[in-house]
Parts: structure tokens; sequence; C-alpha cells
């Protein structure tokens, strides 16, 4: 394992530049509104890593992937041990839309103010992009060589699923990822202080499945003065209403299961089944997530029907968005149709399957050990998050996949409601661990 004192003097280079190197991200906007026409600003990022990439010395492949200015950049460090598999790193460049006129400070100024660093992409994942271009940097400049090859992947369209981005790219492009065997992305890595000075550290190990799912529904069209016992809104709104007052299984995945139990060891805290929302509850904030990941869920979030207000439409359609845990995919699918009914069919507008990986083995022994050297007291923790990520297309590659973008966060910051969130923002003091800590990890993995 590498120390801090072991790196070498300019050790201090790749904190000194990540924070800018994450306001200049921010300010290169990037929205990704899931509508490929109106996708701004991917290519222009892209652009800016590539040549931050080959100031210092790396042979970059930009990749356009499947569609106008959807670009990808890659980079490969060669490793000592060429017999090892390779480690993947990876983000993703885009970011979801902003409002401005509900935001404090202007989501694409990049702001640096009140000790963070301001606007859309912020945590979600222009900071693990910064950090990562910032240890990239410094490795080249510094000749460190890692224990294995190490390729660094920033990706486009992870917020729309990556059908243009990781997903394209593993299927027509798989020799990008020659060798590598495991991968670290977003969403882990993050503290939850549990006292004074004690923290527990979040390790993504699994993630459930997206399926967002639209129903359909036909009726008797006609004039809406009449009797109509065939009303397509009427079919649809009682399907949405079913799906989205049901409640499904509790089901305790490995991953979870191994949270709660660790969690118990580590705060003397209680988690019986019998009261498992509440007793989440005494986590805080992180109760939002954790409780996420402990059913099924079906949230409906799209209406469409009808062109005029004394018509009854032949059609109505709705947009569901379906998050499922691993191992529970048919059994889901059965309690969705029989919530549906039998005037209701279903199609996929995105399917994407759950992710779980063992929590065991070198590689989370080296992110707790990567922590550890920053935050003496640091406790690793798996955890499943409720959303998705790129590891779903690497996952299918064979890869072993976890999220670890390491920050040592404020007490008192709400970190889940950031995601997606207004005034999104991370601390500065959090990115410059997270890059010692990343800097620690690579050199060590």
């Amino acid at each position: 394992m590498t120390r801090p004192q072991d790196r070498p003097a300019d050790d201090t280079s790749a904190v000194d530049e990540v924070v800018d190197l994450c306001s200049e991200l921010i300010r290169i906007d990037t929205t990704n509104t899931g509508d490929p026409d109106t996708v701004t600003g991917e290519r222009e990022a892209a652009e800016y890593v590539a040549a931050k990439l080959t100031e210092v010395g790396y042979e970059i492949e930009m990749v356009e992937s499947g569609a106008p200015r959807r670009d990808n950049v890659f980079a490969r460090l060669p490793g000592s041990d060429p017999s090892r598999g390779a480690l993947l790193v990876h983000g993703h460049l885009d970011v979801v839309p902003a409002d401005a006129s509900e935001w404090s400070v202007h989501p694409f100024s990049g702001a640096v103010q009140d000790g963070y660093v301001w606007g859309r992409g912020a945590v979600d994942m222009k900071d693990m992009v910064a950090m990562t271009i910032a240890v990239a940097r410094r490795f080249k400049r510094a000749g460190v060589v890692p224990p294995r090859d190490i390729v660094f992947a920033f990706l486009a369209d992870e917020e729309a699923g990556g059908a243009y981005g990781a997903h394209w790219l593993t299927k027509n492009r798989p020799d990008l990822f020659e060798g590598c065997t495991e991968a670290v992305g977003e969403v882990g890595g993050f503290s939850l202080t549990l006292a004074e000075d004690r923290r527990v550290y979040l390790i993504e190990a699994a993630e459930k499945g997206i399926a967002w799912m639209r129903l359909h529904a036909r009726g008797k069209p006609g004039h809406g003065s009449f009797l109509h016992d065939d009303n397509a809104v009427t079919h649809v709104a009682e399907a949405v209403a079913r799906l989205g007052n049901h409640t499904f299984p509790l089901t305790l995945t490995d991953t979870v299961r191994a949270f709660l139990e660790r969690m118990s060891e580590l705060t003397g805290l209680e988690f019986p089944e019998d009261d498992l929302e509440g007793s989440l509850a005494k986590l805080g904030p992180l109760s939002r997530i954790v409780g996420a990941t402990i059913r099924d869920t079906a949230n409906p979030t799209m209406l469409n029907a009808g062109y005029k207000a004394n018509v009854i439409p032949s059609t109505a359609e709705a947009v569901v968005d379906c998050r499922v845990l691993p191992g529970r995919q048919e059994a889901f699918l059965r309690e969705v149709d029989e919530l549906l009914g039998p005037h209701v069919t279903r199609s996929w507008v995105t399917d994407l399957p759950p992710v779980e990986t063992e929590f065991a083995g070198p590689l989370t022994d080296a992110m707790a050990a990567a922590l550890r050297t920053e935050d003496p007291t640091a406790e690793t923790v798996p955890y499943m998050l409720s959303g998705g990520t790129d590891a779903k297309a690497f996952a299918e590659l064979g890869m072993a996949c976890f999220g670890f973008a390491p920050l040592r966060l404020p007490p008192d910051l709400d970190f889940a409601s950031l995601f997606h969130g207004i005034d999104e923002r991370v601390p500065v003091d959090a990115l410059q661990f997270g890059t010692r800590v990343l800097d620690t990890f690579l050199r060590s993995s």
C-alpha cells in the first residue's frame, strides 16, 4: 500500500488543480434531455478532457457513440503487471437539465464560493471526472506505473440510460475495454458521520434495474357527452393508480443485508424486518437511499391522451419508472401484469438489468486502505443504489463493478438531495480529499 509520505514531492499538483478542473467542466453545458436532437455540449466536454490528457502525454482515442457529437474519450495507462486484469475508471460527461431561475447561482457557472464548487454536475458526476483527470495527469507527469493497466473512460449519455454511450460502446467497441476485469465509477465512497470523528464510507456494490415502462390502452372513441364503459383514458388512469399505490414485497438482497448488518455493528442500532422502514429512519437523510432498495418500485411519471375536451380518444398512454431488485425481475413482471388488468398492455422504453457484485477481495480492501490514509477511522460499508449507472453496461462484459468516488462530507450536508437537485454543489475540501484518496487507491489496486 502506498502511503501519503511515500509519494513524490510534487504530489500536491493533482490536489491543486482539481477544483479548477471541476469548475471548468461544469461551465461546459452538457445537458442531456433524453432527446438526441436537443442534447448539447458532450463533444465540447470530450474535447476538453482530451486536451487535458494529451497535454501531459497520453495517447487518447475519441469515439463517437452511435450519433453525431455523442463523444467519448479513452486513455490507457500501462501497469507493471500486464498479466493482471485491467481496471476501468469511468465517468460520464453529461448532466440532467437545470432551471436557472430556481438556483442561488447559475447552474452552469461553476462558481467557487462558500467552500463549495456549485453547478449542475458538481456531484453527478463532474467531481469524479475532475478527480480522475487530476490524478491521471499527475501519474503521467510523475511517471507513475500502477500495478496493472488502468483504462480511463469519459462517457456520453449516462443520464438517458447510455444507449448513445456505454451500452453502444460495449456492443460496438468492446476492444476499448480489452482486459478490464473490474470497474469503478459513481455513486459511492462518500461519507456518513456517525460521531464527531468517526465516519463510514458507503461503497456501491449493487444497483436496481431500470425498467421504464410504457402503458397502452385502447377504447371506443366518441362524444364526451355520451355514456362510455370502454374509455381508454379511464383504463390507463385506473392502471396507473393501482401501480402507483401498490407496495411491493419487502426483499432483502445480499448487499442490503450486508449493509444492515455492518451498520448495526458500527452503530448498535437494530433493523428488524417487521419495522424496517421505521428503523431506517434513524439513519437520517440516508434512509431515503436505503429505503428505496428494500422493495421494487413503480412510480408513474407521464400521461398522454386525448386532443379535445369533448372527444373521448381511442388510445391513452402512460409511462412508469420501475426499479427492480436483483433476482426479482420475473416476480415483478407477474405482479405488474396482475395490477394492469385486461385493458392495458405494456412495452419497454428502457429495460436495464440490476447489478450486484460481492463486496470482498483485493479491490475493496484497497478502497478501505486508501480511505484510511486520509481518514484513519474510516469504515467501508457496501450499499445498493436505487438508481442506475453505466456499470450496467460494463457488467455485461463480465466486469465486477463498484461505485467509488471518494468524498469526505460535512455531517450536516444532505448529500442525497443534491443529485439532480437545485443548488447542486460539492465541498472544495471533499474534492481535494477525494483526489488524494483516488491517487492512493489507483497506485495500490
